[in-house]
C-alpha cells in the first residue's frame, strides 16, 4: 500500500510509448501535470533497445526543460508504458540499460505495455483495454491483479482491426484482385488510385519497395487515413473494410470475456471498455461490424448484454507516471472520471 503523494517538489515521469509516437509527461506529488514532451516511436521492436533509451532520453530532458526542473535531476520514478513492452527480458534490458547510461532521467522505473498505462488512466482498479491504431492489442486486467490478453503480436501475426491491418486488407484486395486470384467483395478502383497516391507510384511493381526493402510500418498504417476518407465518401470496399475491422476487434474482447471479473459486468452502464487509439475516430463505419463480432461463436462464448466504450481524454502517459509512482509506494491524486469520455453505449 503506498503512501498518498503531496510533495510539490518531487517529480514523477509517464511515457505512453506507440509504435508510430510517444508522449512524456512530468506530474508533481499533488498529482498536477507541470509538463509535455513528444517524440517518435519508443517500440524496442521495432527500433531496437538502445534507439528506444535514446528517444527516452531525449525526451525526458525536453520535458525537464520545459518544467524548469534541472536535466540533471533523476524523477523520483518513471513509468514506461510501451508498445511492445510486455516482455520481462525486454523490460530488464531497458530499464538496466537507462540506469546504466542515463542515470539522471529517473532513481527507478515501472515497465509495462501500453494498454497497462491505458488503463491506470481511466481505470480506479482493473478495466480492460482495446486498442486499434498502427497496430492492435487487448488487455485484461481484473480487480485482483490477474491478466489477461488477446492480440499484440505484431504484424507479422496479428494485430486485425488496427490500422496496418486494415491498409494490409486493402492493398491485398486490390492486388488478387487485378491478378485474378481472388474475386473482391466491391469494386477496387478508389483503393488502388488511393495506393498509387498515397505511396507516390504508378504501377504495382512500384509497391515492392514500400513493402520490403524500405517497409515502414508507422507510414504503411497510415494508409488507412485515405481509406477512412474512402468510407465516409461511401466507398464500399472501405465501408467493408472496416467493417471487417470491427468484426475482428468484437472478437478480443469476446476472446478474454471468459476470465473477466464478474463484477467488471455489473457496472454502471456494463462492462467498461477504454478504447484507444486513432483507428476508432472511424467507429461509425466500424460499429455494426464490432456488435456482430461480440456475438457469441458458440456455448464456450459469454454474452456481452451491456457495455460502454470509452475513450481517453488525457494521455495514457498519465497513467504510466502513476504506474511508476507506486513502483516508489506513492499514490499519486488523480481525478479518473475526468480522463475519459463514453462514446457509445449498448444497449442504446
Amino acid at each position: 500500500m503506498g503512501s498518498a503523494g503531496g510533495d510539490d517538489q518531487a517529480f514523477y515521469g509517464g511515457l505512453e510509448g506507440g509504435a508510430t509516437h510517444s508522449k512524456m509527461v512530468v506530474m508533481n506529488g499533488k498529482g498536477a501535470i507541470i509538463a509535455w514532451s513528444e517524440g517518435p516511436s519508443t517500440n524496442h521492436w521495432l527500433i531496437g533497445v538502445e534507439e528506444c533509451m535514446r528517444r527516452i532520453h531525449s525526451m525526458a530532458e525536453d520535458v525537464k526543460k520545459k518544467a524548469n526542473i534541472d536535466v540533471k535531476k533523476p524523477f523520483k520514478s518513471m513509468g514506461l508504458s510501451l508498445s511492445g513492452g510486455e516482455q520481462e527480458e525486454g523490460q530488464r534490458r531497458l530499464i538496466e540499460g537507462m540506469q546504466s547510461a542515463f542515470p539522471e532521467v529517473s532513481e527507478a522505473y515501472h515497465m509495462c505495455t501500453d494498454t497497462f498505462g491505458a488503463i491506470a488512466t481511466a481505470c480506479e482498479k482493473g478495466g480492460i483495454v482495446l486498442i486499434s491504431g498502427t497496430g492492435s492489442n487487448c488487455q485484461l486486467v481484473n480487480p485482483d491483479g490477474s491478466i489477461y490478453g488477446c492480440g499484440g503480436w505484431g504484424h507479422m501475426l496479428g494485430d486485425e482491426g488496427s490500422g496496418y491491418w486494415i491498409a494490409h486488407q486493402a492493398i491485398k484486395t486490390a492486388f488478387d484482385a487485378e491478378d485474378n486470384l481472388v474475386k473482391p467483395p466491391h469494386d477496387v478502383s478508389y483503393v488502388k488510385d488511393a495506393m498509387f497516391t498515397y505511396f507516390g507510384v504508378t504501377k504495382r511493381y512500384g509497391m515492392l519497395d514500400h513493402l520490403y526493402s524500405q517497409f515502414d510500418k508507422t507510414k504503411f498504417a497510415a494508409f488507412c487515413v485515405k481509406l477512412a476518407e474512402g468510407a465516409q465518401a461511401k466507398d464500399p470496399l472501405c465501408i467493408w473494410l472496416f467493417h471487417e475491422a470491427g468484426i475482428l476487434l468484437g472478437r478480443h474482447i469476446l476472446a478474454v470475456a471468459p476470465n473477466m471479473d464478474k463484477s467488471m459486468f455489473d457496472a454502471p452502464g456494463g462492462l467498461q471498455v477504454v478504447c484507444v487509439g486513432s483507428v476508432w475516430k472511424s467507429w461509425e463505419a466500424m460499429k455494426q461490424g464490432f456488435l456482430e463480432g461480440l456475438k457469441p461463436r458458440d456455448a464456450d462464448d459469454l454474452e456481452i448484454k451491456r457495455f460502454t466504450l470509452l475513450n481517453l481524454v488525457q494521455s495514457p502517459a498519465v497513467g504510466a507516471a502513476r504506474l511508476g509512482a507506486e513502483k516508489v509506494q506513492i499514490n499519486l491524486p488523480m481525478d479518473i472520471k475526468a480522463n475519459v469520455n463514453v462514446f457509445y453505449t449498448h444497449p442504446e
